[in-house]
């Protein structure tokens, strides 16, 4: 899944690009997020921090969601969004395929019963939580009927290769009895495959830029789609070749199923041919 995050200049043709752009580089859904600057952070920190009021240039206009939601069916993805305040919720609902709740608002319980009571399936990030929170959030979702997709998740923006820590996808796997996956911010190729191959996450996040322009590019942590790319290309190549459990007849080995060796003889072909050769 593609993270549009802040990158979006609340243009919608611009978000219209990188719902394009996801889907031609074989991203399965790309999501959004849904925040109103005084909504997010509390009034002393605006009051004092002019940083922190720019923020609202970052703001994904509400009028925009039913716009993007048609747009992703047009071009075949899902399309999901953050809601950072309780209202959002609703405002999202009729038209997300799944919600996201970040890292930085899992430890807030109404939002996670007001995702959870859509019905809507629910993926949560872990980043900066404790075993215990992490826990409780997701003890929380399924007491209203949820079982959430976990992502591991280091929220540092870029996470140096050393603090991925990516044998946590397989203790959450264990601890949690949830689907498991990555959310990544650490831009490299090889945290990516370990995290699918090794660990075998289930779902992968990351975050993308257009064109280097978008507000969160400079931060370090953005991928850009021709970088992408080639990576989900290398792994939708895996998955063909992995198939699906199981003992099957491959259609190209099925033409000489019947010149393995008789039972009744022990020599090649199968009687019920011999005749015809």
């Amino acid at each position: 899944m593609s993270e549009v995050s802040s990158n979006h200049h609340q243009d919608i043709e611009r978000c219209y690009d990188f719902i394009e752009a996801s889907a031609r580089i074989g991203c399965d859904a790309v999501k959004f997020q849904l925040f109103k600057i005084d909504k997010l952070f509390a009034a002393e920190i605006l009051k004092k921090s002019e940083t922190h009021r720019a923020r609202k240039q970052w703001e994904l206009p509400e009028s925009h969601i039913s716009l993007l939601s048609a747009h992703c069916k047009k071009h075949g993805i899902e399309f999901s969004c953050t809601p950072f305040y309780l209202e959002a919720v609703d405002v999202l609902a009729p038209h997300v395929d799944f919600f996201k709740i970040a890292s930085y608002e899992l430890l807030w319980d109404e939002l996670l019963i007001a995702c959870a009571k859509t019905g809507l399936p629910v993926v949560i990030s872990t980043g900066m939580a404790t075993e215990l929170e992490v826990r409780h959030a997701v003890d929380v979702l399924k007491s209203k009927g949820c079982t959430p997709t976990v992502l591991h998740c280091i929220s540092s923006y870029p996470t140096p290769q050393n603090e991925c820590n990516l044998a946590t996808i397989g203790y959450l796997r264990e601890l949690l009895d949830c689907p498991v996956g990555w959310s990544d911010h650490s831009r490299s190729p090889e945290v990516i495959r370990r995290a699918i191959t090794h660990w075998q996450s289930s779902f992968v996040e990351f975050h993308i830029d257009l064109d280097g322009k978008g507000g969160e590019y400079s931060a370090g942590h953005c991928w850009l789609p021709e970088e992408m790319q080639p990576i989900i290309e290398e792994f939708s190549k895996i998955k063909e070749m992995d198939g699906e459990p199981g003992i099957y007849i491959s259609p190209s080995e099925d033409p000489d199923r019947l010149w393995r060796a008789d039972p009744s003889d022990g020599l090649r072909p199968f009687k019920e041919i011999r005749s015809k050769f």
